[in-house]
């Protein structure tokens, strides 16, 4: 019967390897669920019902995400990256890595590498052109960011299936958020620099005939909101005041864009209502896929992997959960949110801490980017005018090496 208790889950698994929509997936394994454990339409509508408000209730990564995409939309992120081209003065590598530091910020505060991949990648490609190691370091800097960002659907679902509070979970991992951040930047600024490459001509858009002065206030925008993500909870706890909250840095954010770019009023408000569409649309669909999955856990299917798991030896409980949900998010990539509700569920029941599941969750962000059908790939592919297939095949080498440190953080540390 246990054995039975497991087929709901291996058909999603199944269906999500085979590129199936992650519904239509999480749809099949609920009615063998069904039909498993007896479970009758009232159940499964009560959890279809509770499982979608409960992930849009998750509102500050939807403002944050939200704004960001408005800086985005402004040319806050094209307006610092001309800045480095013209302050490197033809050290091309250090442009590669700005590129990185770049992407690694814009997708931290708005918590979706796609997006910020398809707004940087065609940037990275004009100033620098095809370098592996900087399709890699961007990938790598893009799993490291949305899977431990205060803004992601990744970490409103680590903290939602865990139980705390998001910015717990943000603050466990900033320290190896920065860690892999910075090994990016490394791998993105030596990568370069050995391939002797100079820059690409420049562009003849807008922002090249703008003055450095220009394109400085054009960048403040994304600086203040940079700043107000991830120092604004330091500066509160300093001053004893909320002074930097989502309503508070919305506001700020909305008049510098308005009074620093060339947006109206209306059009800054416009841009972050249209950014907030990405992550609300996913954060649905999610959540009817996470009611899915609730009606295959009423029939114990989570608590039977995980009485399985607890045979393993303690020590590599952790890294065996990590590697595990690497190689889940090679083939089904496209869904990590979905892959999370399906890995974290039994990492909860042996008890792991916040740490531990930030690994497992980076985990699957890490296989994620070896993925022929994740968004960030595909804007990566599209950005550098490259098959799909030769961006995998230059990410598995510098992202298998990373995964290898994973492993063995998670090993020592969790």
């Amino acid at each position: 019967m246990a054995i039975i208790t497991i087929v709901p889950l291996i058909v999603v698994l199944t269906l999500l390897f085979l590129k199936v929509d992650m519904i239509i997936a999480g749809l099949a394994g609920g009615v063998l669920a069904m039909i498993i454990g007896g479970i009758g339409l009232g159940e499964v509508n009560k959890q279809f019902l509770e499982a979608i408000p409960t992930m849009l209730t998750i509102t500050v990564p939807i403002v944050n995400s939200a704004i960001a995409m408005a800086v985005f939309k402004s040319g806050g992120y094209t307006a610092a990256l001309m800045l480095a081209k013209r302050g490197t003065k033809g050290k091309v590598e250090y442009v590669s890595a700005f590129i990185v530091i770049l992407l690694a910020a814009a997708t931290y505060m708005s918590g979706i590498g796609g997006g910020s991949a398809m707004v940087i990648a065609p940037l990275a490609f004009a100033a620098v052109g095809v370098v592996p190691e900087l399709i890699a370091a961007m990938s790598l800097a893009a799993a490291a960011s949305f899977t431990t960002s205060p803004a992601s659907l990744e970490s409103s679902i680590v903290s939602k299936l865990g139980g705390f509070p998001i910015s717990e979970y943000v603050s466990t991992m900033r320290p190896y958020w920065l860690l892999f951040v910075v090994v990016a930047i490394l791998l993105a600024f030596f990568g370069t620099k050995r391939r002797h490459m100079g820059f690409k001509e420049e562009a003849s858009d807008e922002y090249a005939q703008l003055s450095n002065a220009q394109l400085v206030k054009i960048t403040l925008p994304a600086i203040f909101l940079l700043f107000a993500v991830i120092l604004g909870p330091v500066v509160n706890n300093l001053v004893g005041i909320e002074i930097f909250t989502p309503l508070v840095y919305m506001v700020v954010t909305l008049a510098l864009i308005f009074f620093c770019t060339k947006f109206n009023l209306n059009e800054s408000v416009e841009a972050m209502i249209d950014g907030s569409t990405y992550i609300l649309t996913r954060l649905f669909q999610v959540g009817i896929f996470l009611g899915f999955i609730n009606v295959i856990a009423q029939t114990g299917t989570f608590a039977v992997i995980a009485s399985v798991a607890e045979l393993a030896p303690a020590a590599v409980v952790v890294p065996v959960a990590v590697l595990t949900g690497i190689l889940i998010g090679i083939p089904a990539g496209a869904y990590v949110g979905s892959i999370l509700t399906l890995v974290l569920p039994v990492a909860i029941s042996l008890g792991f801490s916040p740490l531990a599941l930030g690994f497992v969750t980076i985990g699957v962000g890490m296989g994620s980017q070896m993925s022929f059908v994740n968004i960030t790939m595909q804007a990566l592919s599209s950005g550098f005018d490259l098959p799909i297939l030769d961006i995998v095949k230059g990410n598995v080498k510098w992202i298998s090496l990373a995964s290898v440190l994973l492993l063995v953080l998670s090993l020592v540390f969790a």
